[in-house]
């Protein structure tokens, strides 16, 4: 008896193979695939502008960022001259009294 359950299960799986072959085939199911392919592409443009729009952001931030930091070095440079400006004009002043 199970000898013809395993080749009624083989039986049906081969049908229900030739089947699915057939509506997988079928002109509707074509259609359903353009229509998926379709939607898939225009998710794709989308994803590409999504794309160049945050690699665009983020250059304008690394660019600011950049400029802030030389800002900032120009700052400490001016005054690290005036701190040794005024430890040169105390010299002076100190060398002056001698």
């Amino acid at each position: 008896m199970a000898h013809w359950d395993k080749l009624g299960l083989v039986a049906g799986g081969f049908l229900l193979g030739s089947y699915g072959v057939k509506i997988l085939g079928s002109r509707d199911a074509k259609k359903a695939y353009t229509h998926c392919t379709a939607a898939v592409l225009r998710m794709k443009d989308q994803v590409v502008k999504d794309y160049t729009v945050l690699r665009e952001n983020a250059q304008d931030i690394a660019a600011e960022a950049e400029e802030i930091n030389e800002n900032r070095r120009q700052e400490y440079e001016k005054q690290m001259i005036e701190d040794a400006k005024a430890v040169l004009a105390q010299a002076a002043e100190t060398a002056g009294e001698c």
